[in-house]
C-alpha cells in the first residue's frame, strides 16, 4: 500500500508541475504581455536611452519606465500625433491597478484623502483617439502625487500646449515624469507613494526644416508656474534628472537641438 500511495504521489506531482508550467506558459503569453525589457523596445525617437535594469511597460499609446520601490514612474515617453489630438472616447476612467503587472504597485487608497491629485504623466486628454488608450491612462503606473494646483492649472495648460504643437508641426515627442530632490513631502498610504518634488516635461518636433526642442521644470505645490518661466533646455532637464534625451537624434546635431530654449519660437510668450 505504501508503494502505491508514493506512485500516486509521484504522478500527483507530476500534474502539478505540468499544470504549472501551463499556468505560466499563459500568464507569460496573455496577462503579462507589455512587460518588456529595453532589448525588446523598438528605437523609437522619444524614448530615453534605456538601461538593463529598467522596468519598461509597453502600454497602447505611451511607454512607462516604472519604479516598484517608489510606486511611480521615473518617466513616461509617447508621441502625440494631430490626429491623435481627437477622437471620440471621453474622458471616462477609474483609476486602478494594472493587474497584468505583477510588480510592487500604488493602489488608489494610497490616494484616498491624502491631498494630492492622482496626476497622470501621459494625460487622459491625449487618448481620445482610442478607448484601450484611454482606459490605460488611468493605470496608477501612469500616475504620480500632484498638487491639486499644479495639476488642474498650470500642468494641464502644458499639457494642451502640447497638443496645440501636435496640430502645428503633425507630431511631437513627449518625455515627462518626477523630479525627487530631498523628498520634503515624504510618501502618502499604505504603500508608501513617493510624492515628487518637481516635475519635468521636453518635447521634441520637427517644424518642416529642422528638429527643436523645449523643456520644462514645474515644483509639485500650488505656486503659479507660467510656461516661459518653468521652460529651460532639455539638456538643463538631463542635468537634473540624468536620463538622456532624444538620443536617437544624428550626433551632428543632437547637442545643438538639446541646447534651445527659445520660448518664442514654440509661441509661449
Amino acid at each position: 500500500m505504501a508503494k502505491k500511495k508514493t506512485k500516486k504521489s509521484a504522478g500527483a506531482n507530476l500534474t502539478l508541475v505540468f499544470l504549472a508550467a501551463i499556468l505560466a506558459l499563459v500568464y507569460f503569453l496573455y496577462l503579462e504581455p507589455r512587460l518588456s525589457t529595453p532589448e525588446q523596445i523598438e528605437d523609437s525617437m522619444e524614448l530615453p536611452a534605456l538601461s538593463s535594469d529598467d522596468v519598461i511597460l509597453q502600454y497602447t499609446a505611451f511607454t512607462v519606465n516604472y519604479n516598484s520601490a517608489r510606486r511611480i514612474p521615473n518617466w513616461v515617453a509617447y508621441e502625440l500625433t494631430a490626429s491623435e489630438t481627437d477622437g471620440e472616447s471621453t474622458r471616462q476612467g477609474t483609476f486602478t491597478m494594472d493587474k497584468s503587472y505583477s510588480g510592487a504597485q500604488a493602489m488608489r487608497e494610497d490616494y484616498s484623502n491624502s491631498g494630492w491629485d492622482k496626476g497622470h504623466m501621459a494625460p487622459a486628454a491625449d487618448m481620445k483617439w482610442s478607448p484601450d488608450a484611454m482606459h490605460e491612462s488611468f493605470y496608477l503606473t501612469n500616475v504620480c502625487p500632484q498638487n491639486p494646483d499644479l495639476n488642474r492649472k498650470d500642468w494641464q495648460m502644458l499639457e494642451r500646449k502640447c497638443r496645440e504643437w501636435a496640430n502645428k508641426w503633425e507630431k511631437v515627442h513627449i518625455v515627462c515624469g518626477p523630479i525627487i530632490r530631498d523628498g520634503k513631502y515624504g510618501t502618502i498610504g499604505e504603500r508608501k507613494v513617493v510624492i515628487p518634488d518637481a516635475f519635468f516635461k521636453v518635447v521634441l518636433a520637427y517644424d518642416g526644416h529642422g528638429y527643436r526642442s523645449i523643456g520644462f521644470v514645474m515644483d509639485n505645490d500650488s505656486a503659479r508656474h507660467s510656461m516661459k518661466k518653468s521652460s529651460c533646455s532639455v539638456n538643463s532637464v538631463e542635468e537634473i534628472t540624468g536620463y538622456n534625451f532624444f538620443h536617437l537624434l544624428d550626433d551632428s546635431i543632437e547637442e545643438d537641438v538639446e541646447s534651445q530654449n527659445d520660448p518664442v519660437t514654440w509661441d509661449i510668450r
